[in-house]
């Protein structure tokens, strides 16, 4: 088909493909595997007609959501079941070392918590100084990190949470000491403080090169964004990891105009000779979708291209849905802490006010003009509501992409198959390598 782009779908798996009406090109999975597929949605924009079976994937209803956090047998039982199937955000952790970290931890306490996978990071810490081997060095250093991190997780709400958070920085930095090429930590002044990412450029190309910003979300730091887009470098492209507002080291919290400290760090970065301006392109997960989103918007002048993960648009930020979600089973434990953290504030209802004002259709931004989008998610998402998604695809009057996973969560993501590094892999980084340029 004239046109056409590739199919994305698992390995192995045979693809079909449907024409759409007016130009709409649509490429799903033969219907016999519809139960375990993702979904292409190619140059969606406002007025197109898709197909009733494509509309009937999109509105399916997410799973039940919860109404009480789970207790800490809950959370050891599924933070276990989880690194043994290497899912997030225990993907990277070693089982025997979860094993150890949840043996110590008796109580629902974060203070509990930090302390138990603490002690076993130590371990690791101590071993990457007396080491004499560099690779062996830089191997403690990375485990040790990925255990701080989740001693922290999903934010740092107390003493022992803020050690960790503190720890597993350092961590980072010193496992970064080995990278080549090497990374750069910027600091950016901003409002009496400083924006503080890590920049990761390839090796000399003898001209500028693209970059991708990469904003973490709600749980998701800047380090783990450093450590995912470590494979753009091997396409010609950089990075620019950043934390989200109210997260790890940002230096605002989630606000309705919290944005502005993309918009300096794009300033910024357009003062780099290293860094072709006119090729940044921006990649956001999950709470960082919804910045992403929104930069599209009120940046795309200055955006080649955008990638909203899971991005929250208007119903997510809806009071009655929150409070209804706010203990999805498919979020670990403590998303409302993480969110009051996130916003500074004490209470369910004060943060249920400021949540609101975040709504992209509420700030007039939906319908406008944006950058290239690729819109990725899942069907299922408890967090982020499909209509939300939906939103975004059919707006405003530029084609934009989308990847739907019928069987998929937040994230787009599952269990197995659809996991996040796969999704990474096959569907986000060949649309960054092609929307830059640089494709091979």
């Amino acid at each position: 088909m004239a046109g056409a782009v590739e199919a994305i779908g698992p390995i192995g798996a045979r693809q079909g493909v449907i024409s759409g009406s007016r130009g709409l090109t649509i490429i799903e999975p033969e219907r016999q595997h519809a139960g375990k597929q993702g979904l292409i949605m190619h140059r969606a924009s406002l007025g197109l007609t898709i197909g009733a079976a494509i509309t009937a994937i999109a509105f399916a209803a997410p799973a039940k959501a919860q109404v009480a956090d789970r207790s800490i047998e809950e959370i050891k039982s599924e933070t276990l079941a989880r690194a043994e199937r290497g899912a997030y955000p225990v993907n990277g952790l070693d089982i025997a070392d979860v094993r150890n970290a949840l043996a110590a931890i008796k109580t629902r306490d974060p203070d509990d918590w930090a302390q138990g996978w603490a002690a076993v990071a130590q371990r690791y810490v101590v071993a990457a100084q007396s080491s004499a081997d560099p690779a062996d060095a830089d191997a403690n250093y990375l485990r040790a990190w990925r255990l701080f991190h989740f001693g922290q997780w999903p934010a740092a709400t107390s003493p022992g949470k803020q050690a960790n958070y503190r720890h597993a920085v350092e961590a980072y930095l010193a496992h970064a000491r080995s990278f080549d090429p090497p990374m750069e930590t910027v600091r950016i002044p901003f409002e009496g403080g400083s924006i503080v990412g890590y920049l990761r450029l390839p090796k000399a190309a003898g001209r500028p090169v693209p970059v991708v910003i990469v904003i973490a979300g709600l749980d998701s730091r800047k380090e783990n964004a450093a450590e995912s887009h470590a494979t753009l470098l091997a396409h010609g492209i950089g990075f620019f990891a950043m934390d989200g507002p109210g997260t790890g080291e940002a230096p605002v919290k989630a606000t309705e105009n919290a944005d502005r400290m993309f918009s300096r760090a794009l300033d910024y970065l357009a003062t780099r000779p290293e860094i072709d301006k006119s090729r940044i392109l921006m990649h956001g997960m999950s709470f960082g979708g919804y910045w992403a989103a929104k930069l599209a918007h009120t940046e795309g002048a200055r955006l080649r291209g955008v990638v909203a993960q899971s991005p929250a648009a208007h119903d997510a930020f809806q009071p009655e849905f929150f409070r209804t979600t706010m203990n999805t089973r498919e979020y670990l434990f403590d998303r409302l802490p993480a969110t009051l953290a996130v916003f500074g504030a004490s209470s369910l209802d004060e943060v249920l006010a400021l949540r609101a004002k975040l709504s992209l259709k509420t700030q007039g931004l939906i319908g406008k003009p944006a950058a290239p989008l690729l819109i990725v998610g899942g069907v299922h998402d408890t967090q982020v509501p499909m209509a939300d998604l939906d939103l975004l695809i059919h707006a405003g009057v530029e084609p934009r992409e989308a990847w739907i996973n019928p069987s998929g969560g937040h994230m787009g993501r599952e269990p197995k198959g659809w996991t996040d590094p796969v999704i990474f892999r096959k569907v986000i980084l060949p649309w960054l390598v092609r929307t830059a340029g640089n494709g091979e």
